[in-house]
């Protein structure tokens, strides 16, 4: 299919503009007391973030025929988790960021103490939000119980905290392809996946259907941490928000220092078309992954 960058970036904008009011809804507003707390949420979550997780669920729900407005709180609360977890990832204890989409991280500006706790609140309350789904036109009570469980385990110990002990155990390390890729289909590609399969669960979608998502999903989420790995050599600290070399400072094993640039940018490739080739028994219902999957080899942060 013809991709146009230009099309295609104004038409996610268009998606993460309406991400982002559908999360000014869900927030407790800024100024509720205590404010400092719901300064650094709201300061945490409108940070400049593409939205691709909570797009990723109302697009899970448009695959499965169903309502997409019907996934907006799960959309919103998976956003909340993601949110979360790079507030603690930018911790002088974990990866000591100073800067995140080229902006100072939260415990630069509401100190550490207050990052660790807007991290807490923002999990806590992604559980409440999802709820808010109850009780939508088409959505089972079982359906839903299901999503808060799958997003439960795509967040916790064997899912996104799992990669992310495992990240840091092998700083300093010289780690194989298969502990870097299990690191990595943990720490980023479980929430990306769970974000198609919620989205899809929420509104019935039949096991062929499921089992696609999941093959895009976890293509996707490989293909975009070794772009993400690409541009932390090659990309400036102008485009993608941090600094360049932040790898390298942490002693991180990654794609281009295991297989060289041009092998790595071919590792992207091949993850992209295996996106493509997953959606085959879809039809237009899926052009906007498959746009998706296109724009991860292009995009500049």
């Amino acid at each position: 299919m013809d991709f146009n960058l230009a099309e295609f970036k104004q038409e996610l904008e268009k998606r993460k503009q309406y991400i982002d009011s559908c999360l000014q809804k869900y927030l407790t507003r800024s100024d509720a007391y205590p404010p400092v707390i719901h300064e650094a949420m709201h300061y945490a979550i409108f940070n400049g973030g593409k939205r691709l997780r909570p797009i990723m669920v109302l697009e899970g729900a448009k695959l499965a025929g169903g309502s997409q407005e019907s996934a907006v709180p799960v959309a919103c609360a998976l956003e909340m988790i993601h949110s979360y977890s790079l507030v603690h990832d930018d911790l002088p204890a974990m990866d000591n960021d100073e800067l995140r989409r080229g902006k100072p991280t939260c415990h630069i500006v509401f100190g550490e103490a207050n990052a660790i706790l807007t991290g807490d609140a923002l999990l806590t309350g992604a559980f409440a939000v999802m709820t808010g789904s109850a009780g939508m036109p088409g959505v089972k009570l079982d359906n839903l119980i299901r999503v808060i469980k799958e997003i439960a385990d795509a967040a916790g110990s064997q899912g996104m905290i799992g990669g992310q002990v495992i990240d840091l155990e092998s700083e300093g390390q010289n780690i194989d392809y298969d502990t870097l890729k299990t690191l990595h289909s943990l720490k980023t590609g479980k929430l990306f996946q769970t974000a198609l399969r919620c989205g899809g669960i929420l509104n019935d979608i039949n096991q062929q259907g499921l089992q696609a998502i999941d093959k895009y999903s976890s293509n996707f989420g490989l293909a975009f941490q070794i772009t993400d790995d690409i541009l932390d050599v090659t990309g400036s600290e102008e485009l993608t928000g941090k600094p360049a070399g932040s790898d390298a400072k942490n002693a991180k094993t990654t794609y281009p220092g295991l297989f060289g640039l041009e092998k790595s940018r071919q590792l992207a490739v091949d993850c992209v078309q295996a996106c493509i080739d997953s959606l085959q028994n879809f039809g237009s219902e899926a052009d906007f992954l498959r746009q998706l999957a296109y724009y991860i080899l292009q995009r500049q942060n």
